[in-house]
């Protein structure tokens, strides 16, 4: 008689080891249901808006350089790959909005969420899976905005310009320029320089922050700047030296009709490298802005601290739009489609951007404070949101 062996058998009941990650295990049952139910939405958004705005800001344009201009299609798909991101990253609270809105109201008219009323959970406890994605989504549109779309926007400007032979444009004149020069042995931020603007020879206005000693050591402003490209160095009229002391006090001042500078940039150089907003994340707007108010340029300063204060709310509008979205799905006896829940998000978009655009101007023309003028459209939503919370769970 024959003894069976009972290693195979004994091996073939062990449990197989779980592929599931720790973290999502700890997580209720209704909450994992309810972000799987928002994950589709919330993919199909993010595909459906960017494509809607690469085709309206990007792909128009390019078609037009190819037959017009001649831009080799290498470079325009180049170009294409570079502006996704910007257009990905504006994709995230739209798509978030999307998500809440049509995870929530098929939950609703499925009466599953009268279900779980009858079980005693409140109508706060079952929009919390809302908001902790849209939290999870504001660190990803704050990563994207400040990490990957400036940079982009900056290559996709340089490798245009290069195809259709601009990297050295006659340039009349340039208004508001500013240049970061870097260390080239260590990376770090040497000076930032600043021009009120360039005529084609001159630049005026100027403003140079210097850090080559590792922080600002000393400002140096002059009426005008000439390029001497024989000698390689600039020569700056009419201007003021500031010595800054390490605790950021000025240490000394110095005036001077003619000063002779070695800063290895050229006119064109610096004009033709400016950045525009879409092009700098908020740490450098910052550290513009800190050339700015050298200036007393008192409009140009208002514009930028608005647009500073605008992209810092920009990822924070994933949670304005979560709770409005959840808020509104959780309506009773309301039914909305996909396509009537892309229809209703589009509205809603629309409003909050029309209303940044608003808010923006006013606060650039001094009518509204900037840091007002850069949050009030989230500060609304957030508000909206709230009420609509608070109406739906009575």
């Amino acid at each position: 008689m024959t003894t069976p062996d009972l290693s195979l058998a004994s091996s073939s009941t062990q449990p197989k080891p779980s592929l599931r990650l720790p973290w999502w295990d700890r997580i209720s049952i209704m909450d994992r249901y309810i972000l799987r139910e928002m994950l589709g939405p919330f993919l199909f958004g993010v595909g459906a808006f960017t494509s809607v705005g690469l085709s309206i800001g990007v792909v128009f344009e390019l078609v037009r350089q190819v037959t017009e201009a001649g831009l080799p299609l290498s470079v325009a798909a180049q170009v294409f790959l570079l502006k996704m991101p910007d257009f990905l990253v504006l994709a995230f609270p739209m798509s978030m909005l999307l998500s809440a809105l049509m995870a929530y109201n098929r939950l609703s008219s499925d009466s599953e969420l009268i279900a779980l009323r009858s079980c005693g959970i409140s109508s706060y406890r079952f929009i919390l899976p809302g908001i902790l994605m849209s939290i999870v989504v504001t660190g990803m549109t704050f990563a994207f905005y400040e990490s990957v779309v400036p940079a982009a926007n900056f290559q996709a400007q340089v490798t245009l310009q290069t195809a259709l032979n601009q990297t050295r444009p006659q340039l009349e004149e340039k208004n508001n320029i500013v240049y970061q020069q870097f260390d080239r042995k260590t990376s770090e931020l040497a000076r930032i320089f600043y021009a009120r603007r360039y005529d084609g020879e001159q630049m005026r206005g100027l403003t140079i922050l210097d850090f080559t000693r590792g922080e600002l050591s000393q400002i140096i402003s002059a009426e005008t700047g000439v390029w001497h490209p024989g000698d390689q160095l600039w020569e700056f009229r009419n201007g003021t030296i500031y010595g800054v002391a390490p605790d950021g006090s000025y240490s000394g001042i110095a005036t001077f009709k003619s000063q002779e500078f070695t800063i290895p940039e050229t006119p064109l150089s610096i004009a033709s490298q400016s950045r525009d907003e879409t092009q700098m994340n908020a740490t450098q707007i910052w550290q513009y802005l800190r050339v700015l108010r050298q200036t007393n340029n008192t409009a140009d300063i208002r514009k930028w601290e608005v647009r500073l204060q605008q992209k810092l709310a920009l990822p924070f509008v994933c949670v304005a739009f979560g709770l409005i979205g959840a808020s509104l799905g959780t309506a009773p006896n309301q039914r909305t489609g996909r396509a009537t829940g892309f229809g209703i998000s589009v509205l809603i978009i629309f409003s909050y951007y029309l209303l940044a655009f608003v808010t923006g101007a006013l606060g650039i023309n001094g009518t509204l404070p900037t840091l007002l003028a850069g949050w009030f459209p989230w500060l609304l939503g957030m508000g909206v949101g709230l009420y609509l919370l608070r109406q739906t769970a009575r």
